[in-house]
């Protein structure tokens, strides 16, 4: 499986820490706002790039952050503070604002179709982490303290700017920052905020260094070690990460541990374009998953569209471009169902012919995604399947079998079309009726003991439990109240 790897900006065969697991780390929302179509774009990627992991055997540990506290409109310590201008608007207090954004963003994914996270952390539960973290950097010598604030000297670093490619003489620069004039260097970055300009900041935590809070980067690199060690596979992100927000963390994740690299692979996808110009909250000009539903579309329509091209080029949106996604996902899905009216008339399969054809495209399929998740070649495979198989060349049972493998990774719920059309004409085959009663029990009792090891926080068994079951070919989707499965047909 190839990657493109952002350090070192070229495609690389993807080994793991450690064989068969993959600790991943995707940067998520700050829960101050609806997430825009642009953002979507993010997750869609890192749903992905999982799907694809999981599919591959791996036993993939996904973690995402969601910042509630620390980030201003500024990555480099600038701006106004992005929870608490959006509290002020709305009449809100922060955790409430929080609260209902984190609620509106999983709202979103779900309607994607997005599996959620392994674990989910928030950055005000996980203050201490964040405070254990500066206090190693500190105690390596990197950092100052100036004006109430203590920053990270990156001078002092080596390495800053690897990810970015940063020139040596842009990272030597004695330049000032308009709004922060007790940085040394412009490119230095608050670890723990005491004083700003902020006289009444909502949330603040005792500290070593005053009563205050943390800046924006310590989070990511403090909640990824506390989950994923101190190195992991994958860290992923948008482009505009690279340059700050992702060089700043390899910064103090390195100086504080030593180890180098922090990180294996950097995974970054790119913009989303609205006209002329990247989708921004900041500008107003963006557009919701809901603005798509109320104009007619599915959220799905929207997957299928980004799906459609590769996740490091450009992807200039419109509404043009949106319907010939939600065409084109409209005749795979009449396709997908005209294949399971097929099986489902013939069950006896025709043994005369071969369902080697359709283990081709799967191989073609997976070929796609192993080289740096190429779905637009993805897709190709998919419809030559279904081609041949409309045309009565591929066992129906066989293509019906490759194209739920295919949708493990597209995630576009093509299965429960079968589903609902066996619903609806009142067949009575179900999961149930495949798996004996004794099994469907053995089953839901896993579930629950993973259940139970997720709330211990026993992560290791919960995964052990999910690949068990994936073994017998039992799939588990985490909902967000509850945990379904299916089994393969």
């Amino acid at each position: 499986m190839l990657l493109y790897n952002t350090l070192g900006r070229e495609l690389q065969e993807f080994i793991p820490v450690e064989a068969g697991k993959v600790g991943f780390y995707g940067c998520g929302p700050t829960v101050y706002n609806y997430a825009h179509i642009g953002n979507l774009r993010a997750y869609v990627t890192h749903d992905v790039l999982a799907r694809t992991l999981r599919a591959r055997g791996f036993d993939v540990r996904h973690v995402m952050n969601i910042t509630d506290v620390g980030h201003l409109t500024g990555d480099n310590d600038e701006g106004d503070d992005k929870m608490l201008k959006s509290a002020e608007e709305r009449g809100k207090n922060v955790l409430e604002i929080a609260d209902f954004y984190t609620k509106a963003f999983f709202t979103d994914t779900d309607r994607l179709n997005i599996i959620r996270p392994t674990i989910v952390c928030k950055a005000t539960e996980h203050i201490d982490d964040m405070i254990a973290l500066i206090k190693r950097i500190e105690a390596n010598g990197y950092t100052y303290f100036a004006g109430g604030n203590l920053y990270f000297d990156t001078a002092k670093f080596a390495d800053y700017g690897k990810l970015a490619l940063l020139r040596s003489e842009e990272q030597k620069t004695n330049a000032r920052v308009e709004t922060d004039n007790n940085k040394r260097n412009s490119r230095d970055f608050a670890l723990w905020f005491t004083k700003s300009k902020y006289e009444n900041q909502a949330l603040v935590w005792d500290s070593p260094w005053g009563r205050g809070y943390p800046g924006w980067h310590i989070e990511c690199s403090a909640m990824s070690m506390k989950y994923l060690g101190e190195q992991f596979d994958i860290h992923a992100g948008g482009i505009d990460h690279i340059s700050i927000h992702h060089t700043n963390e390899i910064a103090q994740s390195e100086s504080s541990t030593g180890k180098s690299p922090w990180v294996r692979y950097w995974i970054h996808n790119e913009f989303l374009v609205l006209g002329r110009d990247k989708m921004s909250k900041s500008t107003g000009g963006f557009l919701t998953l809901q603005t798509l539903v109320d104009r007619g579309y599915d959220p799905l329509d929207y997957r299928y569209f980004l799906l459609g091209a590769h996740y490091r080029s450009h992807v200039q949106f419109s509404f043009e471009a949106l319907n010939g996604a939600k065409h084109a996902r409209r005749s795979l899905c009449d396709r997908v169902r005209a294949l399971g009216k097929k099986w489902e008339k013939g069950r006896k399969a025709d043994k005369t012919v071969s369902s080697d054809v359709a283990l081709s495209y799967l191989a073609k399929f997976n070929a796609a995604m192993d080289e740096d998740l190429s779905t637009p070649r993805a897709f190709a495979g998919l419809f030559g399947l279904l081609k041949d198989a409309g045309k009565g060349e591929i066992d129906p049972s066989a293509a019906l079998n490759v194209v739920f493998q295919m949708d493990e990774i597209l995630g576009l719920n093509l299965r429960r079309l079968i589903e609902k059309d066996k619903e609806t004409s009142g067949a009575t085959d179900s999961v149930d009726d495949e798996v004996k009663a004794a099994e469907i029990k053995e089953i839901e009792e896993k579930i629950a003991e993973r259940a139970a090891a997720k709330k211990d926080k026993d992560f290791v068994k919960a995964d052990a439990i999910r690949a068990a079951l994936k073994a017998k070919g039992i799939i588990l989707e985490d909902k967000p109240n509850e945990t379904i499965w299916r089994k393969l047909i």
